[in-house]
Order: C-alpha cells, then sequence, then structure tokens
C-alpha cells in the first residue's frame, strides 16, 4: 500500500510543481550519458551496432540501478529502523522526476501568450519544446507546433512513463525515460544519426506503441469524443512516426483543425502528412480546451494504474 502512497505523492508533486528550474534533473544526467557514448562511438565502421548497445547498455544500466537504488534506500530504512520509509520517497521522488504533464501544459501555455504579444517572442518559446527550425514560422504555424507537441508529449511524458510504472514498476519508468531521451537525441533520420541512432528510434518505437493508442483513446474519452475512433484509425497511421500521430489525430479531431504539412528541421525540410482536413486558425481557446483534455486524460491515467496496482497487491 506504501507504494501507492508513494506513487500517488510523487504524481501530485508533478501537479503541483511541474519541472522547478532550480532542481537538479535525472534526465540532464541521462542527455550527458548519451552525448558522451554519441561523440565516443558515432564514427568508423559499424555504427549501427555501436549505437545498439549503446542503447541496450543505458537502458538496460537505468534498470538496474534503479533497483539497486531501491534496494540500498529499503536497507538503509531497515538499519535505521524505520520501515521502508527511504524507499517509498525515494520511489515517489523517481515518480516526480519521470512526469511531464505539469510543465507541458505551461510551455504550451506560454507559447500562446507569447505568440499574441509578438510573432518574435513565439518563434523563440515554441523553441523550447519542439525539435525544428522555428525562424521562420508564421502565427499560425507556432501555435500549431505547441498543440502537435502537447499531444505528441502527453504520450511521451505522461502516459507512456506511468503505463511502464504499472508493467515495471519505477525501475521500468525510469528505463523507459532512458528510451525516450534516446529517441530525441539520436533518433533521427540524418546522415549522421541515421544508422548509430536506428536501434534507439526502433526501441522507442516499440516501448510507445501501446501507450500512444491508450493516449488517444483517453483523449477521445475524456471528451466526450469516442465516434472520432473512426477519424483517429484513418489518421494515426499516416505519420512518419508509427506512434505520434495516434495523440495528434485525437486531438485534430476534438479540435476539428488540421495538423502536419512541411516542416524545415535545420535546412532540411520534411513533409510530414496532414492529420485532419479543417485548416483554421487555431485560438486561444483551442489551446484551453487542448490542455484540459490534457490534464483529464493524465487524471484518468493515474486512476487507471493506482486501481491496477492495487488490485496487484489485493492479489
Amino acid at each position: 500500500m506504501n507504494h501507492l502512497i508513494a506513487f500517488f505523492a510523487g504524481w501530485l508533486a508533478d501537479l503541483i510543481l511541474g519541472d522547478p528550474v532550480w532542481l537538479p534533473h535525472p534526465v540532464v544526467g541521462f542527455g550527458k550519458l548519451i552525448a558522451a557514448g554519441e561523440k565516443r562511438w558515432n564514427k568508423g565502421d559499424n555504427r549501427r551496432h555501436k549505437g545498439m548497445w549503446l542503447a541496450i547498455v543505458l537502458v538496460a544500466g537505468v534498470f538496474l540501478v534503479t533497483i539497486g537504488l531501491l534496494t540500498g534506500m529499503r536497507v538503509l530504512s531497515e538499519a535505521l529502523q524505520i520501515g521502508h520509509t527511504l524507499q517509498y520517497v525515494c520511489e515517489g521522488a523517481l515518480v516526480f522526476f519521470c512526469l511531464a504533464g505539469t510543465t507541458l501544459i505551461r510551455e504550451v501555455r506560454e507559447v500562446f501568450r507569447a505568440v499574441d504579444r509578438s510573432i518574435e517572442e513565439g518563434r523563440r518559446q515554441v523553441a523550447r519544446i519542439v525539435g525544428r527550425d522555428t525562424s521562420e514560422l508564421s502565427a499560425q504555424e507556432v501555435r500549431t507546433a505547441a498543440l502537435e507537441t502537447l499531444a505528441e508529449n502527453l504520450n511521451d511524458g505522461v502516459i507512456a512513463p506511468l503505463f511502464w510504472l504499472a508493467i515495471l514498476g519505477v525501475p521500468g519508468m525510469m528505463a523507459y525515460k532512458m528510451i525516450n531521451t534516446l529517441d530525441s537525441m539520436i533518433g533521427y533520420r540524418n546522415e549522421r544519426y541515421l544508422e548509430f541512432g536506428r536501434f534507439a528510434a526502433r526501441l522507442d518505437d516499440a516501448a510507445g506503441w501501446i501507450p500512444a493508442r491508450l493516449t488517444a483513446f483517453l483523449m477521445l474519452m475524456v471528451s466526450g469524443r469516442l465516434g472520432l475512433l473512426p477519424f483517429v484509425r484513418k489518421y494515426g497511421p499516416q505519420h512518419l512516426s508509427p506512434n505520434s500521430g495516434w495523440p495528434e489525430a485525437a486531438l485534430a479531431g476534438i479540435l476539428d483543425c488540421r495538423f502536419g504539412g512541411p516542416h524545415n528541421y535545420f535546412g532540411e525540410e520534411v513533409v510530414k502528412p496532414f492529420i485532419g482536413e479543417n485548416d483554421r486558425p487555431l485560438t486561444t481557446a483551442d489551446m484551453e480546451r487542448a490542455t484540459l483534455v490534457n490534464r483529464l486524460a493524465e487524471i484518468v491515467m493515474v486512476f487507471l494504474v493506482l486501481l491496477f496496482l492495487l488490485l496487484l497487491h489485493i492479489l
């Protein structure tokens, strides 16, 4: 039961605090490890195999280190005769670090506020949350990019970590964050990363396959729009990513708008299929509706995980 309390406390901390800029974050450490490995091994021959082993070692390492950390906290708690208190505190802290729901919503709201003030400010703000060149985006494209990211990262930053928490506990949640960080850093289809990051990209696709579809379903459910399932089945698979299109299609259907189209990734144009049909201007009201859908989907997922873990505890 204390594991459930630790999980719920970690989620509440993210709900209230988000990611404070002053607080060191494990994902920053993940990024440094990935960058060091990429610098050392992304050269010469057999880059695909080098990238594969880097991903395997880092993901397995995070999983095992997390198990060791939690075990150490349990042993220390017993030695101090305080039950398993330190283990539960550590679990709650790691859950807090793995979730990004509040920070994501804050960032998207800031993009809409910034672009309402000036197009340049909007471009700078959206560059914080997207991996493309934003220097020439129109106001509509800035808003579209923010909402696409909101939908995609509901899966990557909230639903998928919670899914893997339910399946493999806190170590599985941490391992997923390493997988997702690997994909965000080396999972690109360009000359530098095509071979080296291929395994990391495919691993992220596999880890996010079920959560992405679950994310889309939850978005439709909380918005009372399950009738849009055929729309999502039509547009979800059209995205270049096997997963990102599903939550994007769900949000496009809910808002009756259109995502996708040509994007500039720092000098290289990538043409993404359109998701949705109504190419209408996006407004602050759309953003508020989208963030509400995100938050409600997150809350439902949290209680589903709590129910699942409670049933495991009872059985």
